[in-house]
């Protein structure tokens, strides 16, 4: 399972952003998918995650700047942000919880991460 991330970039405080997140490889179904963010230091912390159903959960942070969606046709993770401020600055990595295939066939639930994608919010 491959997840490929794209969409971050510089912006200036108060400005928009979208991430989006493909998921690809052998995969059965994806139940949760999320998005973190992680800065020199600390630990990764949660931004937003979204069940296969559509149920959402925000960080306290991003409640009311963010907006998590998903596309289950194309395994497909979005998070829109508006608002940003200079301490949204991280990478921020998507994650997939995934049944899928191995190279053994066997099936394994997994989470699996993105590569990361830098937002720096200017101010």
């Amino acid at each position: 399972v491959q997840l490929q991330a794209s969409g971050g970039g510089l912006v200036q405080a108060g400005g928009s952003l979208r991430l989006s997140c493909a998921a690809s490889g052998s995969i059965f179904s994806i139940n949760a998918m999320g998005w973190y963010r992680q800065t020199p230091g600390k630990e990764r912390e949660l931004v937003a995650e979204i069940t296969s159903g559509g149920s959402t959960n925000y960080a306290d942070s991003a409640k009311g700047r963010a907006t998590i969606s998903r596309d289950n046709a194309n395994n497909t993770v979005y998070l829109q942000m508006s608002g940003l401020k200079p301490e949204d600055t991280a990478v921020y990595y998507c994650s997939a919880d995934t049944l899928s295939l191995n190279s053994d066939s066997n099936w394994v639930a997994a989470r699996y991460w993105g590569q990361g994608t830098q937002v720096t919010v200017s101010s």
